[in-house]
This record gives C-alpha cells, sequence and structure tokens, in this order.
C-alpha cells in the first residue's frame, strides 16, 4: 500500500501534467484567434497589405507553438516522472557507492 506522501506526489505530479496538456490547448485556440486577427488586420483593415506581414508573425507563433507541444507532449515522455525517478536512484546509488568506499579507507587507517 502507498503511503500518503506518495499519493500526495502522485496527484500533484498528475496535476501538473493535466495543466501542462491544458497550457498546450490554451496555447493552440490563441494561437489560431491571434493569427486569424493578425489577418484581418493586415488585409481587411489595410495596414500595410502590400506586405503580409502576419505571415512572419503566424510562423514565428506556430514555430513557438510546436516547441511548447514537444515539450509537453514527446520530450516528456523520455525525460518524464520514471526518467527523473532512476536518475536521481543512480546518483543517490554512486553516492552512497562513493561513501562505502570512504568508510573502506579509513577503517584500513
Amino acid at each position: 500500500m502507498k503511503s500518503d506522501s506518495q499519493e500526495f506526489q502522485l496527484y500533484e505530479y498528475a496535476r501538473k501534467r493535466v495543466n501542462a496538456k491544458k497550457n498546450v490547448y490554451y496555447h493552440f485556440i490563441t494561437l489560431l484567434i491571434g493569427v486569424g486577427f493578425m489577418y484581418i488586420v493586415n488585409n481587411w483593415l489595410d495596414i500595410l497589405p502590400q506586405y503580409q506581414w502576419y505571415l512572419w508573425g503566424a510562423i514565428l507563433w506556430s514555430v513557438v507553438f510546436i516547441i511548447h507541444f514537444i515539450q509537453v507532449f514527446i520530450t516528456h515522455k523520455f525525460m518524464g516522472k520514471e526518467w527523473e525517478q532512476k536518475q536521481i536512484e543512480r546518483l543517490v546509488k554512486k553516492q552512497q557507492d562513493k561513501l562505502n568506499e570512504l568508510e573502506k579507507l579509513t577503517s584500513k587507517q
């Protein structure tokens, strides 16, 4: 049976993941609305229509969104909670091995 601390950690982790995914969805909706707004301002309101500047804004914003999406949905799978836990365990074991070596050296002297 899991302790209350472990359950709380699992809950907090799940809550953070849900918030991260929700923020990606909000980012996507904002991207669509923002690009639509830039298109309207550029073309319908005739603010520098010869330059089609809204495309640069749309491309830049889309790149930022893609990076956000990759960070939340792809990179997290490789470097998520399990990866983090394995790294912590590996480092703790490494430190414990060093401490054991030091103890052996001091006990021989």
